[in-house]
């Protein structure tokens, strides 16, 4: 692991392998940084792959339960990015490709091309709810040392998976320490993607050439704000994987970095 420094002076915690042309993946929500080891490793053969530790799923920086804005995660990743300089493909997924969507906004022309995988961006309603109840229960549930209730309430109501489903998925994540303490970080970053709010403006202004990355089998709220940003990106590709969800990183990375290679092939 590899530290940059951020314009306010907090380490950026950044997995650093491969050598060649840079690619910066940002996860999800839950991850921290490792989630995508097996796609890094597979474009490592060909690529310098960073994976940022998201500064949202640092507990380490929420000290008095401090949440940060995805401003500020934009901050990091363009600091990794002067760093890097030219070329760099930046690859985002779900609110980290929110993330992503924002860096290229904010700075164009640090990026050689982009790959953002159902990003978790607000196009109407939020996501938590017009009330924001789903963060209000959420965070009950966690004040009541119930984590799985937590993100039974997140992955019903935000994610749209069916009630079985949701909870089998809760569950899951509370069994798996590594992930049951970023669950408070989960509900965190479902807030501050509502706090961005509707960014369809600013991201009509991006010119990179970009791959809106899909599963036939993702749910229609993970799907939804994709096809709004399809309708607004300049020089946007649809992929739609087919037989994969939300997870094809962990299920299919081989399909997610054969899509990544396709763009670099494309725009270095």
């Amino acid at each position: 692991m590899d530290t940059v420094i951020a314009a306010d002076g907090t380490d950026i915690h950044v997995y650093d392998q491969g050598r060649g042309p840079a690619i910066l993946i940002i996860g999800p929500g839950l991850d921290d940084g490792t989630r995508t080891k097996k796609l890094a490793a597979i474009l490592a053969r060909r690529f310098r792959v960073l994976r940022l530790h998201r500064r949202q799923y640092r507990p380490d920086l929420k000290t008095g339960g401090t949440a940060c804005s995805v401003s500020q995660e934009v901050d990091d990743v363009l600091a990794i990015a002067r760093q890097v300089g030219r070329p760099l493909i930046i690859y985002g997924h779900s609110s980290g490709g929110v993330v992503a969507l924002e860096a290229l906004a904010a700075s164009p022309s640090a990026f050689t091309g982009a790959v953002i995988f159902e990003p978790a961006a607000v196009i109407d309603t939020p996501l938590a709810g017009r009330d924001s109840e789903v963060i209000t229960h959420a965070r009950a549930a966690l004040a009541a040392g119930k984590p799985s209730k937590a993100m039974a309430i997140f992955f019903r109501q935000t994610i749209g998976l069916p009630a079985w489903q949701a909870w089998a998925a809760a569950a899951l994540t509370a069994l798996i320490s590594r992930y049951r303490r970023l669950v408070p970080c989960q509900i965190d970053d479902l807030e501050a993607m509502d706090r961005l709010g509707v960014r369809l403006d600013a991201y009509s202004r991006i010119t990179t050439p970009t791959v809106l990355l899909s599963g036939d089998r993702s749910t229609s709220q993970q799907t939804a704000s994709l096809d709004a940003i399809e309708r607004v990106l300049r020089r946007a590709e649809r992929v739609v994987m087919h037989k994969r969800d939300h997870g094809a990183d962990l299920k299919a990375p081989k399909t997610v970095a054969d899509i990544i290679r396709t763009l670099a092939d494309k725009v270095l």
